[in-house]
């Protein structure tokens, strides 16, 4: 059991990390004129440049060799490297073309979408009240699709991209920071190229409109290192019950940014089919929390059974008649 001032402490950093993934479509529109390209590669440059400093100060380097000597774990390192540069590009663009909305979106029905690969990849078994979540969440998607004419491709790709590099760290097992590294120095050269392709084509914004403004791209490193330090703080300090709650903040500061910050249209299918993801997640925390309840109540009758079971052997021991050989020291002690 956790001491309660380290769990308060956990439940400030978890709040502090999806509060500030949930705020970051604030962020991204300050890098304009700068493209979602330009603002990705930024990102991944200054990501590693921040995260191996930090590695660097806690002398935290014994896995980068372990890596190196793992052609599997590497590869699939690479893998996570593509599928978040997909996410992570897809989610600039969505927020600086007016799409935050839809952004959100994605980081609801992810846990739905996780759920899914589990079934269809692990072979995972769902519960009843799971399959109704998923069923619900995929007549939202319908819903949606017939509101906007088209499938939430934007949606769909954030969330099974994000599941997708789930996965991935689940068969890598690093730390957050490590993993960050890792996947940033696989992005870095191309990044890097990228970006100075740009400035020989006289199209980079970094420096021409000030120092402010580079500054701002800089800062792309801290915006992505600072969530998840804080996200390992907490992820080291709370149930991974609570954690799973405090998922769903980031994609509710962002719907509610997405209506009352970027005026973004809700209207009533769009509305509709938010409301059925809704229910999806609430039928699926509700299913989560009720198992968490009963695996619990199991863990404390089995610890009971435990410790009752050695005073029943103990009785029987001491109700069993004395040998020969100890029956004098029995008779000392009847005295």
């Amino acid at each position: 059991m956790k001491p309660s001032g380290e769990g308060r402490a956990g439940l400030i950093c978890g709040f502090a990390a999806y509060g500030l993934w949930g705020l970051v479509p604030l962020f991204w529109p300050l890098l304009k004129p700068a493209g979602a390209g330009e603002i990705l590669a930024h990102r991944m440059v200054w990501s590693l440049a921040l995260v191996a400093l930090v590695l660097l100060v806690m002398r935290r380097w014994a896995w980068a060799g372990e890596l190196l000597r793992e052609p599997r774990k590497l590869g699939l390192v690479t893998i996570a490297a593509t599928v978040i540069t997909v996410n992570w590009g897809l989610y600039i663009w969505s927020v600086n073309t007016g799409h935050v909305l839809e952004a959100s979106l994605g980081y609801f029905i992810n846990p739905l979408v996780t759920i899914a690969m589990g079934v269809l990849l692990l072979k995972e078994r769902l519960r009843p009240l799971q399959w109704t979540a998923v069923g619900v969440g995929a007549a939202a998607v319908l819903v949606l699709a017939v509101g906007y004419g088209q499938p939430p491709w934007i949606s769909l790709t954030l969330a099974f991209s994000f599941a997708t590099y789930g996965l991935v760290k689940k068969k890598v097992n690093l730390g957050g920071l490590e993993s960050l590294a890792a996947e940033t120095t696989i992005q870095f050269l191309p990044a890097l190229g990228y970006l100075i392709w740009l400035g020989t084509r006289g199209e980079s914004h970094f420096g021409p409109h000030g120092a402010g403004h580079a500054a701002l791209l800089a800062a792309t490193g801290l915006v992505t290192a600072i969530p998840l330090i804080l996200f390992g703080a907490a992820a080291i300090r709370v149930p991974l019950s609570t954690l799973g709650l405090l998922q769903y903040l980031a994609p509710v500061f962002q719907f509610v940014l997405g209506i009352t910050y970027f005026h973004e249209a809700m209207p009533p299918e769009r509305w509709a089919g938010f409301a059925l993801v809704w229910l999806a997640l609430s039928l699926l925390t509700w299913d989560a929390l009720r198992n968490a309840r009963r695996t619990r109540a199991e863990a404390i009758r089995l610890a009971a059974a435990q410790a009752v079971a050695p005073d029943a052997t103990k009785g029987t021991e001491v109700s069993s008649p004395p040998s020969p050989s100890s029956s004098s020291s029995s008779s000392k002690a009847t005295l």
